[in-house]
């Protein structure tokens, strides 16, 4: 007898993830495993690069336009740009534009293998030289000025010739019926599979267009670096001293002379208003951009934006005078008498009111 065959519909796994997938028409990339599986890459680099390849060419990548798309920040995402190039999935060189000025050309691949073996068969070829025009190189003329002989050729192999083919002469016959095959059984029909309901899509609104200044665009006015309301030559020492050793807990503020003389008033006006220097020192140096260029100029920005508000003032306090006439202590700027005794005279002063 012959086995049944019984067809189900596949199972759905016990654990582990369950793909519900939708055919899509418009509006998706096309991402390499060797990029979103890739075993040496961190998940921020994986996301960051399967964010640039879906991006239409020309679009802003750099480190500062990305930190303002995404929350991370500018050290992290400049660390997985670098994972990226490392692994040949991100490419940047340095071009120099019109006017003098360097560019940043920037290259994604989706598959770095591949890449670079094209850029390796990008070379020239020698050309092929067929086999009759292939001879042996002799002088142009021949002894004592004679006639130049015909280059010698490469002798061309001998030819096999080729076996004529054996007839065998074929006695007619009766043609062979080959026997009918059986009917073969009709297949049980298929169960229907169960439909699965798929869960319709979340509607995520487009981002919209990111708004840039103009370059003409007015800038907002710089605030100026803050200075001391009591200057001392103690607090300007100790504001020198704490940028010159900057270096030794920062090692990229490296200041100069001309650059520590221009930003001792900001942070002596820190020091006046109760700010520790350890507090100033971690409050301006604190995770710097990456690449860093202009450390003055990020610490005098810092200086005059982050500085703390003033202390309160002190409430003045009233001094203790003693009283002239009965020797009571009392809260007073002047020497005189209490109010007791102010309020005893004033009574004695006034006329009596029953006239006698």
């Amino acid at each position: 007898m012959d086995t049944q065959q019984v067809s189900a519909p596949s199972r759905a796994p016990s654990a582990g993830v369950v793909h519900i997938n939708i055919r899509l028409t418009d509006g998706y990339t096309v991402i390499s495993n060797r990029l979103s599986q890739h075993r040496g890459l961190s998940l921020l680099a994986i996301g960051l690069g399967t964010y640039i390849q879906s991006l239409p060419d020309g679009w802003r990548i750099g480190v500062k336009a990305l930190a303002a798309r995404f929350p991370e920040s500018e050290a992290r995402i400049a660390a997985a740009l670098r994972e990226l190039e490392q692994h040949g999935f991100l490419r940047r060189t340095r071009e120099r534009v019109g006017g003098g000025r360097l560019a940043t050309r920037t290259e994604s691949y989706n598959h770095p293998e591949a890449a670079v073996r094209g850029r390796g068969r990008g070379r020239p070829a020698a050309p092929v030289v067929p086999a009759a025009a292939r001879a042996v190189p002799v002088a142009a003329a021949g002894p004592a000025g004679g006639p130049a002989p015909e280059p010698v050729r490469e002798p061309e192999p001998a030819r096999v010739p080729e076996p004529e083919p054996v007839r065998v002469a074929v006695l007619e016959s009766e043609p062979v019926r080959a026997p009918l095959p059986e009917p073969e059984p009709e297949p049980e029909p298929e169960p229907e599979p169960v439909p699965v309901p798929v869960p319709a899509p979340a509607l995520v609104p487009a981002p919209g267009p990111r708004l840039v200044p103009t370059p003409t665009a007015p800038r907002k006015p710089r605030v100026p670096l803050p200075a001391p309301q009591r200057p001392t030559e103690g607090l300007y020492a100790a504001a020198a001293g704490l940028l010159a050793g900057l270096h030794r807990t920062a090692p990229l503020f490296l200041l100069s002379e001309e650059d520590v003389r221009g930003l001792v008033p900001g942070v002596a006006a820190w020091l006046e208003r109760g700010a520790r220097p350890d507090a100033v020192r971690a409050a301006i140096t604190d995770d710097p951009p990456v690449p860093l260029r202009h450390p003055a100029k990020l610490l005098r920005h810092r200086l005059a934006t982050l500085i703390p508000p003033p202390p309160p003032a002190a409430v003045p306090v009233v001094p203790l005078q003693n009283c002239d006439h009965c020797d009571r202590a009392f809260r007073s700027s002047v020497p005189g008498r209490c109010r007791g005794c102010r309020d005893a005279r004033a009574c004695a002063d006034a006329p009596c009111p029953t006239g006698s």
